[in-house]
């Protein structure tokens, strides 16, 4: 399992959000209306947990962001008693991680509504620096990562400031505590526990995407943005984080896992390598039934127990540790081999080669240098000695 550092990930920019409003649909005005009459018969618009999270989980979710302004903070957890007022900006610029995310902000203009004027545009770009700015001041022990933004934005363009930061406090330390760890191998190791799921459902898709060695690289920003930097669709983004919200942490995995086996058919006609695998995979299709998808996630979800799929995962990391095992042993026989084969390709080399590298310009002007100064030498001191009289 390759391991990437949380301050190497790059998330490439995304096209920008389609903020069209679409007219409801039946099932979505029949849902308002029960949401609606839900509230007005609850007291201080507070619902009971186990009905609102059947109410964000159900067919079209939370419908409007009227509804999401008042239940989001209820599903995650959030006493609206307690908000904090915000601070300025210039209270955090010497925040360490300031530079960085006034960069991944400044990027993400697309994912703002279309048309606002710019003093707003630019106003809700400074909350949404000081929005997660707060929460890395407030827990000094996570780490920002690139994609974080993507949440907090989506939060804020529903929720507002003060909301959107008690939200993002709360996720932080929970859904999305594994990916603000000092490395991504936490959240690595998480993303294999797609490959059980799809092998219990899939056998034949399973083998495929294993022999592809495609990897879970692909999924990262899915689970890392709860899909929100990857998708065109606003409604189907905050559609996504009503489901999220109401849903155990490790929803994104079986959501992740019911878009593969949709897909299946799609994917096998694919050349079984990693580069035509993951291309087709990392791009999501604009038209996916997403209401279907979160039905079979929930499906999959209450099917396979955590346990299970994680002992699946601990096998499939072993073999993939026999593997290297196997390839490094493979490597180490292979330079043996060479060495032995050294001393005859250097007996060869003093045949054949050894004259030609020693008797260059150079090395043959220097012998008869030499060579010229000997005899001098001994001509000379002959001379000395025939004079002397010594033979």
């Amino acid at each position: 399992m390759n391991l990437i550092d949380a301050r190497e990930l790059k998330i490439h920019d995304q096209p920008g959000l389609n903020f069209e409003i679409s007219p409801e649909s039946d099932g979505e005005i029949e849902k308002r209306l029960e949401i609606e009459r839900i509230l007005q018969q609850s007291t201080d618009q507070c619902l009971d947990p186990s009905k609102l999270r059947y109410l964000a989980v159900s067919s079209f979710g939370l419908v409007t962001d009227d509804l999401r302004r008042i239940l989001w903070p209820q599903l995650a957890g959030v006493d609206l008693a307690l908000l904090e007022r915000a601070p300025s900006l210039s209270e955090l610029q010497g925040h360490p991680e300031y530079n960085q995310v006034l960069l991944d902000v400044n990027r993400s203009l697309k994912r703002f509504p279309p048309g606002i004027p710019y003093e707003q545009r630019i106003a809700l770009q400074d909350q949404l620096t000081v929005l997660i700015l707060r929460v890395m001041k407030k827990y000094s022990n996570l780490r920002y990562y690139q994609g974080y933004h993507d949440v907090a934005v989506t939060f804020l363009l529903v929720s507002g400031e003060e909301v959107a930061y008690a939200i993002m406090k709360q996720l932080s330390t929970t859904h999305f505590s594994e990916c603000m760890q000092e490395t991504m191998e936490a959240t690595q190791r998480r993303l294999m526990f797609i490959w059980p799921i799809v092998n219990f459902e899939n056998p034949k898709l399973f083998e495929f995407l294993q022999r592809s060695a495609v990897g879970t690289l692909f999924a990262l920003p899915w689970y890392l943005t709860w899909f929100g930097h990857s998708l065109n669709s606003y409604k189907t983004v905050v559609r996504i984080y009503d489901y999220f919200l109401a849903s155990p942490m490790h929803a994104p995995i079986f959501v992740t896992a019911a878009i593969l086996l949709y897909r299946a058919d799609e994917i096998m006609l694919e050349d079984c390598d990693m580069a035509s695998v993951h291309c087709v995979l990392s791009k999501l299709p604009e038209d996916l039934p997403f209401e279907e998808l979160l039905t079979i996630s929930s499906k999959l979800y209450d099917t396979y127990s955590l346990t299970v799929i994680e002992n699946e995962v601990e096998q499939l990391l072993h073999k993939e540790k026999e593997q290297r095992r196997l390839e490094d042993t493979i490597i180490l026989e292979r330079r043996k081999k060479q060495l032995n084969r050294a001393p005859f390709a250097i007996g060869k080399l003093r045949l054949s080669q050894w004259l030609p590298i020693l008797l260059t310009p150079k090395s043959v002007i220097v012998t008869t240098a030499v060579s010229i100064v000997v005899g001098c030498c001994a001509y000379y001191y002959k001379n000395q000695y025939l004079a002397a009289g010594i033979s």
